[in-house]
């Protein structure tokens, strides 16, 4: 029997069986996690609705970033997309997983007479009780073994040549924890290098390089070929930048989005380097690796020669991706061997340091000590508290006006200079907390204060790159600026000592950026921040959300909250479900 649902609500399916009817009523499914369930039902011939539902669970767990679900847990685990905790028929547990065991969908491992379909060419996979859409689970399994293989290696080093390296590049005695760093990917086909704000990962990044430099070489001497990578060009740049400065002899080498590096371009099937053509580098570094995706580590993994090095680098406790996987927080968490993480904060104001600490350790009191203490460097008003909003304006103005002051005399080295000074950032991407709302107060207080004309291409505005680009070189996330120019206005882009200026009608997808999503901002840093958080009922606040907003800044963040949403986000973790912990 099929339920017929209310036709004008995009949400919910129009026509399903009662039991899938429920769980997207109740907001736990939407109308793509039950039609994609049901075709995979009906090209493989199953018809237990039982199954369609674990299906959808798993479909909706990837939409959330999780690779795989937990049947039995989902009860206990499940909220509908607005939080609210559903009145729905989950089946009986034992009952449900037998069925989904036995289901012709599913790949759990068994062959043999009675189990229906060749093992591989099925949808769905169930290990252990971990439930995957099998695409998934395939990813799961290179990244996994990729990461084994790399820890078992054992690259041949000579000991004196690797202490003298090690001497003659890290001789300070604060100098231990990238010691450790540089002589575990000596070592190593794989080193994960992680930290908080300030303490040094780009500059630990380049004293390993030095090293490698020196010891890496084939028996013609030639010096190792690095490749220095981001998930967004933004990232990748301050990398390079970082390198070049503590290593001349990779001036050279550019800094480039982890997309352009495997060759995988919009449209294109499949990347261009694979296991079939890897990569041609020695050594690959790996920025902002908190951001990568299970898919595109997966990607990356393969294209690595063997041979090669990997060094990943990046905060396990920021935001992971918008795409599916947690994947250095989980490689963080289960392969210690391959870990160094470096303590010690060489920036970053002493309030903001603690607060950082605070946050990621989930102490909502001592967070909120230091939020009302008032220091230097961090702050918490209400949203609507008029001295606040008077100081966000004054920080808004004050920058906004540095940026169109320099981009009116047509001055793109000045404008991108004044850019980082200040950032407005955002959770929810509409409501009273919204980025719909405070972009519009912000341009709007800029364009008060510099007299300056209205528009998307106004001198001074600020303007994000939403898609990659092959034809500009420009990638997601890039953060630009309009200047004057002859003919008319440029966006430009990059390095301030090196700016990319082109013209807005060759510009990939972009938005304004007067603010930004939390997300959006990742990989950035900002002399001051201020953060707008929504009430303490919103599925967004979380531990990861605000620890990511605090870090953006160098020198100050201005935090607009409640207590209860401070808190709230303080004892709210992230809870990505994947397996790619667990024994293969």
């Amino acid at each position: 029997m099929s339920v017929t649902a209310d036709p004008g609500d995009p949400r919910v399916p129009w026509r399903t069986g009662p039991l899938l009817a429920a769980f997207a009523t109740a907001g736990v499914l939407t109308s793509a996690d039950v039609r994609v369930a049901e075709r995979l039902g009906a090209l493989g011939g199953e018809d237990d609705e039982r199954v369609h539902l674990a299906a959808a669970c798993a479909v909706r767990a990837v939409r959330a970033g999780s690779s795989c679900v937990v049947l039995a847990d989902l009860p206990a685990s499940v909220a509908a997309d607005d939080g609210a905790v559903p009145d729905v028929p989950w089946p009986d547990p034992a009952a449900w997983a037998d069925a989904v065991r036995r289901s012709v969908l599913v790949d759990d491992g068994r062959a043999g007479p009675g189990v229906p379909g060749p093992p591989g060419d099925r949808p769905l996979r169930l290990v252990d009780d971990r439930l995957y859409l099998d695409r998934w689970w395939r990813d799961e399994q290179v990244v996994g073994r990729a990461v084994d293989a790399r820890l078992a290696a054992r690259p041949a080093v000579g000991d004196d040549a690797l202490r003298a390296a090690l001497d003659r590049h890290l001789p300070g005695p604060g100098d231990e924890r990238q010691r450790q760093a540089a002589e575990h990917a000596a070592r190593h086909r794989l080193t994960l290098v992680t930290g908080g704000p300030g303490t040094g990962k780009t500059t630990a990044v380049a004293r390993v390089l030095a090293v490698l430099h020196d010891v890496v070489q084939d028996p013609a001497g030639t010096v190792p070929r690095v490749a220095l990578a981001a998930p967004t060009r933004r990232a990748a740049a301050r990398l390079a930048e970082a390198v070049h400065a503590d290593l001349p002899a990779l001036a050279g080498t550019p800094g480039g989005t982890l997309h352009a590096l495997l060759g995988l371009h919009p449209g294109s099937a499949r990347p261009r380097h694979d296991a079939r053509h890897p990569l041609p580098h020695d050594v690959v570094v790996v920025d902002e690796a908190s951001m990568v995706s299970l898919p595109l580590l997966a990607r990356l993994l393969d294209a690595v020669r063997p041979d090669a090095r990997l060094v990943l680098v990046g905060d396990p406790d920021q935001l992971t991706s918008v795409e599916v996987g947690a994947v250095l927080g989980d490689l963080v968490a289960a392969r210690d061997d391959a870990v160094v993480r470096l303590t010690v904060r060489h920036r970053f104001g002493t309030d903001l340091g603690a607060l950082a600490d605070a946050v990621r350790a989930g102490d909502a009191g001592t967070a909120l000590a230091l939020l009302h203490a008032g220091g230097p460097h961090a702050t918490l008003a209400a949203p609507d508290d008029a001295g606040a909003l008077d100081a966000l304006r004054a920080d808004v103005v004050a920058a906004g006006t540095a940026l169109v002051d320099a981009a009116r005399a047509g001055d793109a080295v000045a404008a991108l200079r004044a850019l980082p000074a200040h950032r407005l950032l955002v959770a929810h991407r509409r409501g009273p907390a919204g980025l719909a709302r405070w972009e519009g107060l912000a341009r709007g207080w800029v364009d008060a204060a510099t007299g300056g004309p209205t528009g998307p291409w106004a001198p001074g505005r600020p303007v994000t790159v939403t898609a990659n680009d092959t034809a500009t070189g420009l990638a997601n996330g890039d953060l630009g600026v309009v200047v004057d120019g002859d003919g008319g206005p440029l966006v430009a882009f990059g390095d301030p000592d090196d700016p990319q200026l082109v013209r807005p009608h060759l510009l990939p997808a972009a938005a304004p950026a007067d603010a930004s999503t939390v997300h959006r901002a990742q990989g950035g840093q900002h002399d001051r921040v201020a953060l707008v958080l929504p009430p303490e009922g919103s599925p967004l606040l979380t531990r990861e959300l605000l620890y990511t907003a605090v870090t953006r800044a160098r020198h100050h963040v201005q935090i607009l909250a409640t207590d209860a949403a401070v808190r709230r986000a303080i004892t709210s973790p992230t809870s990505r479900t994947t397996g790619l912990h667990a024994p293969r």
